[in-house]
This record gives structure tokens, sequence and C-alpha cells, in this order.
């Protein structure tokens, strides 16, 4: 998603999407596993069982949550992001965030010093 690659917390001047892309940290499938798996072993710890059916049922509400709010809709709407770009129109939006970012005023380094 974008957030690996330069989401709101890396303060980008830009931040555009296509209508592929997806915001979320991880996959459905991978969160949804994870969940399950630490009910299944918490139950366990308890002596109880977690069957397949219980595990899909916990599973599914996950990966519809996912689905829905990993959406470019969805973060475009909440103003995660500046908008959904055409790849089409990659080339002219990326041109003029170099052209508007020659203009920024920069500022002064705000990292410490690094010892080797």
């Amino acid at each position: 998603g974008n957030y690996g690659m330069c989401g709101r917390a890396y303060d980008p001047r830009l931040l555009w999407m296509w209508p592929n892309a997806r915001i979320s940290v991880m996959g459905g499938e991978q969160a949804a596993t994870v969940l399950a798996t630490v009910k299944r072993d918490q139950l366990a710890r308890e002596g109880r069982s977690f069957s397949a059916e219980d595990e899909a049922a916990l599973k599914q509400p996950i990966l519809d949550k996912y689905e829905s709010e990993g959406s470019p809709y969805y973060s475009t709407a909440r103003l995660w992001d500046d908008g959904i770009l055409d790849p089409a129109q990659t080339r002219d939006a990326l041109g003029l965030g170099l052209s508007a970012s020659l203009n920024a005023p920069l500022g002064e380094p705000r990292f410490g010093i690094f010892r080797m």
C-alpha cells in the first residue's frame, strides 16, 4: 500500500493513488489469519476447541472490512491522500509535482548526529 511507499506519516508533499491501489498495512487474508491464530491459541489455553466453522465466522468480517477500508476510494473520501489519479495522467501529475517542489523552501535537517 501507499503507507509503506510514503504515507502521510512520512510528510510527503503530494500523495496520489491509482484506482487499483490499496491503503492497508497488510492484506486482509494475512490479518484475518493472524487474528484467527491468536483466537485459536487463546481458546486452546482455556481448553476449548476452535472449529473450521468458527475460524471462517471470525475471518469473514475481517476480510470484508479490509476489502472495503483498503480501497483508494475509502482513503480519498477521508482526505488521507490527495486523490485518485488516472494512471494515464501520471506523467503530467509527476511533472507538476516536481515543478512545484522546486519552489518549496528547504528547512534545516531535523536529524541528530550519526555515529559509526
